[in-house]
């Protein structure tokens, strides 16, 4: 048998490739063991976008718990996972850079109300659990609604921009109906349909029911009920007329013939 004749035998081919396979697993091998080295290891983290909710402490505590490996190794979705767990951060983004360094970017929620009072909401509708500030408004609705009341919202307050008050609370019920109360304490019931043309009356109406005489100071209401077709309900404190309307005559008593 010649030489050719010997090299295509099956078993030279299966020697071959067995040969070949060990060297790319002792190569694999070497890369591992040689990019696991202390040569390589992350020295530094990196914030490079300013934050006001987010701590040092924080950070460093993720760092802690969750760079593992060397610059190589380490796990990138891992560490911005746990990044965004912590309660102020919308997203992040974690970067290397040669030789040691982790460069983190954070971007946090901008919170806009309070939702349902035991999370916050921010400007796109999402909710987030954080320590909050009681001056914020007050959002509440089913769960799945916040992208639907914020919406409100925002619509409602452009709505009351011209009369200079803002909503302090909005909520929408289990029923869709809307229900609002503004930073003067007065409260608006708005109901299911057509909550957007009915605040549009108020808007349009309220000058001319508490225009204030001069040097008469004017009776606020305390709720208005706008689910009326053609009218609305006023509640006034102790049950007094609105100052843009006339008060009904007294009746006339007549003393009983005798």
């Amino acid at each position: 048998m010649n030489a050719p004749e010997l090299d295509a035998h099956p078993l030279c081919q299966v020697a071959r490739v067995l040969t070949w396979g060990a060297l790319a697993l002792l190569a694999y091998g070497g890369i591992g063991w040689l990019v696991a080295r202390p040569w390589f290891a992350l020295t530094t983290l990196e914030v490079t976008t300013p934050v006001a909710h987010v701590t040092e402490a924080q950070i460093r505590l993720v760092a802690e718990r969750k760079v593992r490996g060397t610059f190589f190794t380490v796990d990138l979705a891992q560490v911005r996972d746990s990044l965004e767990m912590l309660p102020w951060v919308r997203e992040a983004r974690v970067e290397r850079r040669w030789p040691d360094t982790l460069v983190v970017s954070l971007a946090e929620h901008e919170p806009m109300a309070r939702w349902n009072d035991t999370a916050l909401i921010n400007r796109a509708g999402e909710v987030f659990v954080a320590a909050f500030d009681a001056r914020l408004p007050r959002l509440s609705g089913p769960d799945d609604s916040s992208g639907e009341v914020v919406a409100a919202y925002r619509r409602h307050q452009a709505t009351l921009a011209p009369l200079g008050m803002t909503i302090s609370e909005l909520s929408l019920s289990p029923r869709r109906a809307w229900r609002l109360r503004l930073d003067t304490g007065l409260e608006l019931a708005l109901g299911r349909d057509q909550a957007d043309a009915r605040l549009a009356r108020f808007v349009a109406l309220y000058p001319r029911l508490f225009a204030a005489a001069a040097g008469t100071p004017v009776v606020q209401p305390l709720v208005i009920d706008l689910r009326y077709a053609d009218g609305m309900a006023i509640r006034m404190p102790g049950g007094a007329a609105p100052a843009g309307f006339v008060a009904a005559p007294a009746a006339s008593v007549k003393p009983n013939a005798t």
